[in-house]
């Protein structure tokens, strides 16, 4: 496992329910809650038919923080050995910490799900990496690189 992949982490966002009603909210903040300064934010909705797979890439300065605003989905973080781990978001107060260079598959969402992910850097498709062979080659080389 990699350095990158050994930081992803839950979050847990403060929620509130408002006294009397079973209605509540959720507060984010940038440097806070989220642990980098929110550059941009994307929601993905739509994704409910069977065997809909988002995501597929990894990206080399961009760290996230996914949440499921709405329905849930799952989050396969898969490294460069081919071992994975698989996260579930289903609370709108919950979210997934990914830092950069952490390859990522989103899946199984519900009907409903809105899936928000906010993002450290604006958008540059230079930075991604779509192909997992390139991923772990990149991944086999920066560890090697470390090692001297």
């Amino acid at each position: 496992m990699n350095k990158y992949v050994e930081n992803v982490r839950m979050l847990k966002f403060p929620s509130y329910m408002v006294e009397g009603m079973k209605i509540g909210h959720v507060e984010i903040e940038g440097l806070k809650e989220v642990p980098f300064e929110i550059k941009r934010f994307f929601y993905i909705f739509g994704s409910g038919n069977v065997g809909i797979i988002r995501g597929k890439h990894a990206n080399r300065k961009s760290q996230f923080v996914l949440l499921n605003i709405a329905g849930a989905s799952k989050v396969k973080i898969i490294d460069e050995e081919g071992n994975t781990a698989v996260y579930e978001l289903k609370r709108p107060y919950d979210a997934l910490f990914l830092p950069e260079y952490v390859w990522k598959e989103m899946y199984d969402f519900t009907a409903d799900s809105v899936l928000m992910v906010l993002t450290s850097e604006y958008y540059n498709d230079a930075e991604y990496i779509r192909d997992f062979d390139d991923y772990v080659k990149i991944m086999k080389e920066e560890q090697m690189n470390e090692r001297g």
